[in-house]
């Protein structure tokens, strides 16, 4: 086991060492005209992986840049809560309707502290605006209505009333077809840190605050308080290519 470890260690050292030298033209230039960026997410209002986004940057003069900018994300009701079935699988005991935001954006990011050669954070404020596409999904569940048949459908506090009822969620996007749609407009404001030592790729992290509203309430939990405006901070990992 030791050795195995050893070896990797080894083989990861060889390559980056590799790489370096490959690249060593590159290596401490940070000038670039056009850069394309994909992200995973971490919210306040999203589960394990809140979404996903993308992100188009071009240069304004030495220090600004603007972008256009495209996320996906699953907003939660911060309420909600997953039981375990006997079946061995889980579900959320409440939960009407899936939301999922479609955020199409613009914004201008302006260069605070470059790296140095080789080393450092490059630290950037960032602002954005745009519309949202909110699509209302129905939250599906599966109940017995006899001993040997049961139903799935979207759940209804009228009638699914103990979550002891319950034999689980419905299959995988089931329902989506009765899907709805809200309109609404989204705004964010971030910093972002940037690592590595190559003009050519970049890798970082982006942490900020994000304010969402739609033209009507989302019904996402019937039995609670639910809103047409949500809010959140969010943490989100990105890598991509600049030239």
């Amino acid at each position: 086991m030791k050795k195995g470890i050893k070896y990797i260690f080894a083989s990861a050292f060889l390559m980056v060492h590799f790489l370096s030298f490959g690249q060593r033209e590159d290596a401490g230039n940070y000038e670039y005209d056009r850069e394309v960026l994909f992200g995973i997410n971490k919210n306040t209002n999203g589960g394990l992986i809140g979404g996903f986004s993308m992100k188009i940057g071009m240069r304004i003069d030495d220090t600004n840049f603007q972008f256009f900018g495209l996320e996906l994300s699953h907003v939660k009701n911060t309420k909600e809560a997953r039981y375990p079935t006997p079946l061995g699988n889980s579900f959320i005991f409440g939960k009407s309707n899936y939301l999922y935001s479609i955020r199409p954006h613009y914004g201008r990011e302006i260069i605070l502290f470059r790296k140095a050669p080789q080393q450092g954070v490059q630290i950037s404020a960032l602002a954005a605006v745009g519309p949202s596409i909110g699509i209302i999904a129905p939250y599906y569940v599966e109940y017995p209505i006899s001993r040997t048949e049961t139903v799935r459908e979207q759940y209804n506090p009228e009638v699914h009333q103990s979550r002891f009822n319950i034999l689980g969620p419905g299959r995988l996007f089931e329902g989506i077809g009765e899907s709805e749609l809200a309109i609404g407009a989204n705004a964010k404001a971030a910093l972002s840190f940037e690592f590595g030592i190559f003009k050519s790729s970049v890798t970082g992290v982006e942490l900020g605050y994000q304010l969402e509203g739609f033209t009507k309430e989302i019904p996402l939990m019937p039995t609670t308080d639910n809103r047409q405006i949500f809010q959140s901070v969010y943490f989100t990992f990105f890598y991509g290519f600049r030239k």
